[in-house]
């Protein structure tokens, strides 16, 4: 019983050093299509590490508070307009990625990395740098 009261005391302690872990905030998203991946990865992980125990809708309205400018700002404003008529599908941020992705056209994460491969060029930086790109992309690709 006593290890018991332990291990749950110490699973506590845990959640609350995890809550204290800095990560970094997601840029605001105005709906172009190279900034997708990276809105929607690092939302995904600020979710993960610093919102695990927030309401969907909560995780929901934190992610379209990132959501502003350009086109993406008329798609926020339809999508809260589906959310309080409670006609959107939207129910937790993984919907939300998917809906992101698909509406503003992003293709499957393979042709995206297989045509950052295609493309890549290195530009002003250094050989070490454009290698290290391309193999990210190459291992992507694969």
């Amino acid at each position: 019983m006593i290890a018991t009261l332990q291990q749950q005391v110490n699973t506590m302690l845990l959640q609350q050093q995890g809550s204290r872990v800095e990560v970094a905030r997601s840029q605001v998203f105005n709906g172009r299509i190279e900034e997708i991946s990276t809105f929607v990865n690092t939302a995904h992980l600020y979710i993960r590490i610093k919102m695990t125990e927030e309401a969907a809708a909560t995780q929901v309205a934190w992610v379209l508070s990132y959501v502003q400018g350009g086109i993406a700002e008329a798609w926020k404003d339809n999508l809260l307009d589906e959310l309080a008529k409670g006609e959107s599908e939207v129910e937790s941020a993984e919907q939300l990625f998917a809906k992101i992705r698909n509406d503003f056209g992003e293709t499957s994460e393979e042709e995206r990395k297989i045509e950052q491969l295609r493309t890549i060029e290195q530009g002003g930086r250094t050989c070490d740098e454009y290698v290290q790109e391309f193999k990210k992309y190459y291992d992507l690709a694969k």
